[in-house]
């Protein structure tokens, strides 16, 4: 039999591939991994937790008028993204650390290189070294597209904003899925203008009607200056516009302000709409979709399969069409959420390492859209379910406490969908502050299979925004 270097190699250090890694290594094999970027991944670098950390910056925001309604003598402040971002990135590079000193301490060995594969259990490193392992499982995520369009290069992507010098005036933002709506509510807390436009008619495709278009008139209170069924025609840097009708747009103040800048921050930018409008944007952010990091790698050389949108093709135990290699997380573009590509590096494991084929459930994993309020989900939007079966909505939206007496008009959604026939719930929608920790709880009565009476015989905890959940008696609606 052919002798290996390594029971298993992984090709990529974020959280999925880490924790397969680790998990691997305690049954007693020898593992090693490659990452050619920062250990943790998109999420840990260049997604949740920066994000997650710039949303509790920005909604400090609001917090100064709403401490004088409650009787606090509190000024307005400002935000320095200088001092931010600095404890931001030490925060990154100490998790990162905490993600080395894992590896290292479960045995494995970490190689920090780009790796790509030349047979089926041979991994060749951007250092020159060659590897040769019984079973290579790639985890390599996602990257962020740019669309395809003049000059696009002159806009910025997600990963850039983590990185910026400095924060624009004004900026554009160009899509309208979780990622371009979150970082929408948190550069307008931050004090940016934001402009957001997006293609289709409403945000947030493919989650629940009612609920998304509650958090679009949230943004839209916000100032975020939201225009649908809008997309970009042209885009040019805006020094080279000057001298035509003069609107150097929000944000802008003079020809000088749209000059090129230095650093990270990307450029002024001049932008012409589907809709007609021409404005200057001191910078622009495409968040109009992720695509698996599958080039390069060398896998459809091997025969692995790859989807239309370059997704490794993978079978319920994350196998690919080579036997020996498999994958999980964003590369295969499943549900690419860091949870999920965890319980898919712990189902490989159990599978090739323990002798107990497990495949990983997708079914009724719940999510969190982190806008100002959060939309948080699990199971069917009313649309959905409605095309499958009859149904009762159960809905009730109201202005919370808390707001309320701080005078705001903001409102909040709570909302269940129910089987008429089994009477189970089906979906679970919030729009509110901290809908992301409510859903988590839901979502566990919503997993078990509870019906609505289950819910009904709960009893409320007083005065709490979520009690609407066990309160709601009557349907709003059946369809």
């Amino acid at each position: 039999m052919m002798g290996f270097d390594v029971d298993l190699f992984v090709i990529g250090g974020g959280s999925g591939g880490v924790r397969a890694a680790r998990m691997a290594a305690a049954t007693g094999a020898t593992v090693a991994l490659a990452e050619d970027s920062r250990l943790g991944g998109t999420c840990v670098i260049r997604g949740c937790v920066p994000k997650k950390l710039m949303v509790f910056a920005s909604g400090f925001r609001e917090m100064p008028a709403e401490a004088r309604a409650y009787g606090w003598d509190i000024a307005d402040g400002t935000f320095d993204w200088a001092a931010f971002r600095t404890t931001l990135h030490a925060e990154l590079d100490r998790l990162e650390g905490v993600y080395r000193r894992l590896l290292e301490g479960s045995g494995v060995r970490v190689h920090d290189a780009r790796a790509r594969l030349c047979d089926a259990h041979t991994v060749v490193l951007s250092s020159g070294e060659t590897v040769t392992a019984k079973h290579i499982l790639v985890a390599t995520g996602g990257w962020p597209e740019r669309p395809d369009l003049p000059n696009a290069h002159l806009g910025l992507v997600s990963d850039d904003i983590f990185e910026l010098d400095a924060l624009p005036k004004s900026m554009l933002i160009v899509g309208g899925g979780f990622i371009a709506c979150e970082m929408a509510c948190i550069l307008a807390g931050l004090g940016v203008k934001v402009t957001q436009f997006y293609r289709g008619a409403q945000i947030l495709r493919g989650f629940d009607d009612e609920a998304r278009g509650l958090i679009a008139e949230s943004m839209t209170a916000q100032g975020i200056d939201l225009h649908l069924g809008t997309n970009v025609v042209e885009m040019a840097e805006a020094a080279a516009m000057v001298g035509g009708d003069g609107n150097m747009g929000a944000g802008v103040d003079s020809a000088t302000d749209l000059l090129p800048q230095t650093g990270k921050r990307g450029c002024p930018v001049w932008v012409k709409a589907t809709n007609g409008m021409e404005q200057t944007f001191e910078s622009v952010l495409f968040a109009t979709g992720r695509r698996p990091s599958t080039q390069g790698i060398g896998l459809e050389d091997l025969g692995v399969s790859l989807g239309r949108r370059g997704e490794i093709v993978v079978d319920d135990y994350s196998q690919t069409a080579v036997p020996s290699i498999y994958a999980i997380g964003d590369v295969t573009n499943r549900v690419n959420l860091t949870p999920v590509a965890i319980r898919e590096g712990m189902a490989f494991v159990r599978t090739v390492f323990e002798g107990e084929p497990t495949a990983v459930d997708h079914d009724l994993i719940p999510s969190a859209v982190f806008t100002q309020p959060e939309l948080g989900t699990v199971g069917l939007t009313e649309e959905a379910a409605r095309e499958s079966e009859p149904i009762e909505v159960y809905c009730s939206s109201f202005r919370p406490m808390r707001s309320a007496f701080a005078g705001s008009d903001a409102r909040v959604l709570m909302k269940l969908i129910v089987s008429q026939a089994s009477r189970k719930v089906l979906g679970c929608h919030i729009v509110a502050p901290d809908a992301g920790e409510m859903i988590q709880l839901a979502a566990i009565a919503v997993k078990m299979g509870a019906t609505k009476e289950d819910f009904d015989r709960t009893v409320a905890v007083h005065p709490t925004m979520a009690e609407e959940l066990v309160t709601m008696r009557t349907a709003t609606r059946k369809a």
